[in-house]
């Protein structure tokens, strides 16, 4: 997807990402650091605790991939 094909309403934060596709935020930063996703430059506004937001993703993109995501159970660990 190119950027021009966008709209602002498009692009969210990790977090609302996360809320809408039900994929968790670790998940859709690993796409981004791996290339399946772009990264854009967030608006700067603050969580309200301090922490401020700088990276969105563009959410049509996560979407397309969350339609193929399975989640991995996670292992217990093995009784001694």
């Amino acid at each position: 997807m190119k950027p021009s094909e966008l709209y602002a309403e498009d692009l969210v934060y990790a977090h609302e990402a996360e809320a809408a596709t039900g994929v968790p935020k670790a998940v859709i930063r690993q796409w981004a650091s791996r290339g399946r996703i772009r990264r854009y430059e967030g608006d700067g506004k603050y969580s309200g605790q301090g922490h401020e937001y700088k990276t969105m993703y563009a959410l049509p993109e996560v979407e397309a991939l969350a339609v193929r995501y399975k989640p991995t159970p996670q292992r217990a660990p093995k009784a001694a």
